[in-house]
């Protein structure tokens, strides 16, 4: 027992000295509660044309599957708000506040395998595996055991006192630990999320058709064409959405981040309307080398932006 609490405040002081926000720690167990609520939301198709979101169906709900005699799931929280939001033209697209800077994945896989490795040197032999939005974990589900927040009514996690610009990341190990638990919901009677969606994709609270919501449209969505449905109701985004977190009332919590990585390219600020419609391909390697964005290719925020008019 002295073992697994000293193994416990070792791991989330090692944590903050990393930089996450948060640590918060649950047992490695099979998620019932989840199971059922993912099967009905791939069976009414709101997940759009995510057709990954119906492959390993048993391994999103069972540790186990992802690590032979797990025990314990470390969720982590990592900051990316940034200090500047606007660019100095308004009528110029806008990229959501996750992709300022260098791609989050890298970023924070980085920083977890270091993190691991050390947790091996001072405990010994366990094993493990890092996750950062890259393989089939529920990370919201995971994180909302650990008490790292609530699952609010846009469906993005919240955190009381630091809001909701964070990053979720996993660590799963076969060391038992001492567990969190889950907080309660203070969303309320608050529906601004809900009212301020562009494209009607909370179509109940808690409750998001991904094939409605602008982060899929300009990023998921394959397709050739955007839906003509969505025509005039983008709000100007041009690769991903952060309106409902931008209404949130807990973000006022939200406190700039200190991630030199997570800096934009200097010049991104300084495009205006007609530079993002001229924009080359060999503008978008050099801006976007290490971005999130490549994940669109040029083709793909070429057509985000025409699709804007």
């Amino acid at each position: 027992m002295a073992n697994k609490e000293y193994y416990t405040r070792l791991i989330k002081e090692k944590a903050y000295d990393f930089g996450f926000l948060y640590c918060g720690i649950s047992k490695a167990e099979f998620l019932s509660d989840e199971a059922p609520r993912l099967e009905e939301w791939l069976k009414n198709n709101l997940h759009g044309k995510m057709h990954y979101m119906e492959n390993h169906f048993d391994k999103r709900l069972n540790p186990a599957l992802l690590l032979e005699g797990s025990k314990s799931v470390i969720t982590l929280l990592y900051n990316y708000y940034p200090n500047q939001t606007n660019s100095v033209d308004e009528e110029a697209p806008k990229i959501s506040k996750y992709a300022f800077g260098e791609d989050y994945h890298q970023v924070i896989k980085e920083k977890l395998k270091i993190f691991l490795d050390e947790l091996q040197l001072e405990i010994g032999q366990i094993n493990g595996r890092v996750f950062v939005d890259s393989a089939p974990v529920m990370e919201k589900a995971w994180a909302k055991k650990s008490g790292a927040g609530w699952v609010g009514k846009h469906t993005n996690l919240i955190h009381p006192k630091i809001g909701s610009f964070f990053f979720l990341s996993e660590m799963i190990i076969d060391l038992e630990l001492s567990y969190d638990g889950p907080i309660k919901d203070y969303c309320g009677t608050c529906t601004k999320c809900i009212d301020a969606c562009p494209t009607d994709a909370i179509v109940a609270p808690y409750v998001l058709d991904g094939s409605k919501c602008i982060s899929y449209l300009t990023i998921e969505l394959k397709d050739q064409l955007i839906p003509n449905e969505f025509k005039g109701k983008m709000d100007n985004w041009a690769f991903g959405c952060d309106v409902c977190q931008d209404v949130c009332p807990w973000n006022r919590f939200s406190k700039k981040h200190n991630e030199p990585r997570f800096l934009p390219n200097e010049s991104l600020f300084e495009m205006t309307k007609n530079d993002w419609k001229d924009l080359t391909e060999d503008v978008f390697n050099s801006m976007f080398k290490n971005s999130p964005i490549k994940r669109t290719k040029f083709s793909g925020l070429k057509r985000n932006i025409e699709f804007l008019g």
